[in-house]
This record gives C-alpha cells, structure tokens and sequence, in this order.
C-alpha cells in the first residue's frame, strides 16, 4: 500500500490510494487500511500528517518523519506556502442531483476547454458531509476544463483553501458531480476505486530549501 513519490530526513512524500485512510479512524474498531500507520511501522517511528487526503481520494500526500519538521510543516497549507493541483473527472452539468429546495449556483457552464473558474463559498462540514451555509467558513477554488472525453470532463482543481470536502462539494453543487462520489450526487458507484479525484502535484518552490525538498513534486 505504501508508494513513496519521495523521501529525506524530515518529510515522506506518498502516492495515497484511494479506500485507505490519512491518519486513522476515531473509532478504535474502524478496520480501514491506513496509510499513516503504515508509514510508521515502515519507519519504526511516528510520522505526522502534514495534510490530509479524503478515504475516497488518491494522490500526493505529505507526512512529517520528526517533530520538529512537523512545527516547521504546520502552517504551511494555512499559509499558501504549498499550492496543490487535483485532476478530476465529472459528468457533463446536470443539476438532476441536488435538491430543488437547496439553494446553489446553477449558472449554465459552457464547458469550453481551457474555461477558467474562481469560486469562493461560505462552507460548513455536517457529520457526513459538507454543504453551503452562512455559518461556514470561506473556501476558495480556483479551476480549469481542461478536456472532454465523451460525456464526461476533466478538471484541474487548484485550492486555495483547505476546507473539507472543498472540491468536491464545489463541482457537485454547480452540476457537475465527481464520478463515483455518491455523497454528493454521482449516478456512478465506484465503491472499489475511490472517486476520480486525484492529487498530483505539489508545488514547493516557496518551502525553506535547507529541508531539502523539491520545488515540484507530480505524478505522471
């Protein structure tokens, strides 16, 4: 389950599958696989999630191997000193799957490749899921259409905040839900692959260099 993009004295970076938890459950009987467990029985040691990934996403993320690369580490996504970019892969827009008696953006989206978004909502997380609310707290994304492929379009998904579920909400509530994320409205059950949404690139080029990571780390 462990695959190592990169590795130092001081952070881990792993490509996360997805079905398998960050960091673990809070119930003790949660039988999930979980990736920072893994990492420290791999290392004998603890490690520290310097962010997290959903269970249903896959891709990039980063652990602290010592406590003081995690002080260091902390405030680093608060901060915008690490930017990320998602791909992701939607249905074509469709508003079939949200509530008439919700509230959203149902701008009709043309859907022209290389189409550029800003969207900035007010989220708060539920028990389950997120949702928009006036109590919430502001989450900003940045996105682009990059391709069509069929009746489905890829995205690149830049957060600018990390807000739970941010993406994710984003795209389902203006139409366009992640394929195999039923939570927030996908037709399509991808129970043994996650959902098709994917961290692949970090950019650290603004990280201190004595720590000795790269400026950009990506997946293929």
């Amino acid at each position: 389950m462990i695959k190592v993009i990169f590795e130092n004295e001081n952070f881990v970076v792993c490509d996360k599958s997805a079905l398998v938890l960050s960091v673990p459950a809070r119930e003790r009987d949660d039988a999930r696989p979980c990736l920072g467990l893994d990492l420290q029985q791999k290392y004998q040691r603890s490690v520290f999630p310097v962010h997290r990934l959903d269970y249903e996403v896959s891709g990039l993320i980063i652990y602290a191997l010592n406590s003081k690369a995690h002080k260091i580490s902390q405030d680093w996504f608060l901060k915008k000193t690490i930017s990320k970019r998602y791909e992701a892969l939607t249905s074509v827009q469709d508003f079939s799957h949200w509530p008439e008696k919700v509230a959203t953006e149902r701008t009709i989206i043309t859907s022209d490749i290389g189409q550029q978004f800003y969207w900035s909502t007010k989220i708060h997380r539920g028990k389950k899921r997120s949702f928009e609310s006036e109590h919430g707290e502001w989450a900003e994304t940045e996105a682009v259409i990059v391709n069509h492929e069929g009746s489905k379009l890829r995205w690149d998904l830049f957060p600018l905040t990390g807000k739970p579920h941010q993406l994710r909400l984003e795209l389902a509530r203006r139409g366009f839900p992640i394929l195999g994320d039923k939570l927030y409205g996908s037709a399509i059950d991808n129970k043994q692959d996650g959902i098709a949404l994917k961290a692949v690139e970090l950019n650290l080029s603004n990280v201190d260099n004595k720590l000795g990571l790269p400026t950009r780390i990506f997946l293929k």
